[in-house]
């Protein structure tokens, strides 16, 4: 794996090298109670498209409303409801802290 970080490849086959910005996190990082904005969904396909399907679209905003005791699922508000979203969809999501909120 450090070899991969070095050469600055993806440490697995078919595996995309993901690019964050400075600030930008994924929503399972987010901590409870905190409104972020959506930045960037990675994922592609039907994957892609059930997310943005449930309101979550490039700069939507989302209220972390409660973390399950193991972390999955997350409970969050999105467009006005509630919705809860799995460990591994929420770390597709990458988000950045809203500001003054």
């Amino acid at each position: 794996l450090k070899l991969c970080q070095e050469a600055d490849v993806p440490p697995y086959k078919g595996m995309k090298k993901r690019r964050r910005k400075e600030n930008a996190m994924t929503l399972r990082e987010v901590p409870v109670r905190t409104t972020v904005s959506v930045v960037k969904i990675h994922g592609e396909g039907a994957f892609r498209r059930r997310i943005m399907d449930m309101g979550i679209t490039k700069g939507s905003e989302i209220y972390v409303r409660k973390v399950a005791p193991l972390g999955d699922p997350v409970e969050i508000t999105v467009r006005g409801y509630e919705l809860s979203l799995r460990k591994a969809d929420a770390d597709s999501i990458d988000v950045t802290v809203k500001e003054g909120v």
